[in-house]
């Protein structure tokens, strides 16, 4: 796949935008990631953006007791992205950045519905683009629509934006000695089960030969120094 340099796309849980509670969303959250993608398009980045919807509701959480289907639940869960991304796109906006949200499920009235080739016109004059209701189907996380979204845009890069500043070999919170991985491939993620994103979407960003960087969101301007190829930016990357 030939992919486009300076487009990319950045996945991030809908926990992040939730307040100290894990629900809902924090309007300052929302603006200081709308700063750090303003610094993104002024330096002449293409951006898309996937947003999970577990600040709202999950699908499997939904549906283990069994009252809701896994089908239903997850639907839900689609909607709960929708409503992110339209956070999104007003934080966009507010910061004077132009945006759009597209889609997977038709809701015409406040989103176009996704079309990859209106996606990549939307990028091509400088418009952010927010793909929300994850696949359109059921059984497939937002990790996994991030990197099909990622791979139809023709992406340089997914970019898995967390709270942490990558991928260790053991939990930085419990072990002091834990190592930053600086790389790893698609095969070490998958064989040693390290969750960089859900092996669905691990095996088709190996597959479209989408590079993935996992790194921490919340050190302001550590995007801008990921994409620049600052030798101080810290993340980790699998391909």
């Amino acid at each position: 796949m030939q992919q486009v340099k300076n487009r990319v796309l950045i996945k991030f849980s809908g926990e992040a935008l939730a307040n100290e509670n894990g629900f809902g969303i924090d309007t300052k959250i929302l603006k200081y990631l709308a700063d750090e993608i303003k610094s993104l398009e002024s330096a002449g980045f293409e951006i898309a953006i996937v947003i999970g919807g577990g600040n709202f509701i999950r699908g499997v959480s939904a549906a283990q007791d069994g009252v809701i289907r896994r089908t239903s639940g997850d639907y839900m869960g689609m909607m709960a992205t929708v409503i992110n991304a339209v956070a999104m796109q007003e934080a966009l906006e507010f910061d004077g950045i132009s945006s759009r949200v597209q889609s997977a499920i038709k809701m015409e009235e406040i989103a176009e519905s996704f079309i990859v080739r209106r996606a990549i016109r939307h990028l091509e004059k400088g418009r952010v683009v927010i793909f929300a209701a994850g696949t359109g189907n059921p059984f497939f996380t937002t990790d996994t629509a991030g990197v099909l979204r990622a791979s139809e845009i023709q992406a340089n890069y997914i970019i898995k934006a967390t709270k942490v500043d990558g991928v260790y070999d053991k939990d930085p919170h419990k072990f002091e000695d834990a190592k930053l991985l600086k790389e790893l491939s698609y095969e070490e993620a998958l064989q040693k089960n390290i969750r960089v994103m859900d092996d669905t979407a691990v095996a088709l960003a190996r597959e479209n030969g989408l590079p993935i960087i996992v790194c921490d969101m919340f050190k302001k301007g550590n995007l801008l120094k990921i994409l620049q190829q600052d030798l101080n930016a810290k993340y980790s990357i699998v391909k």
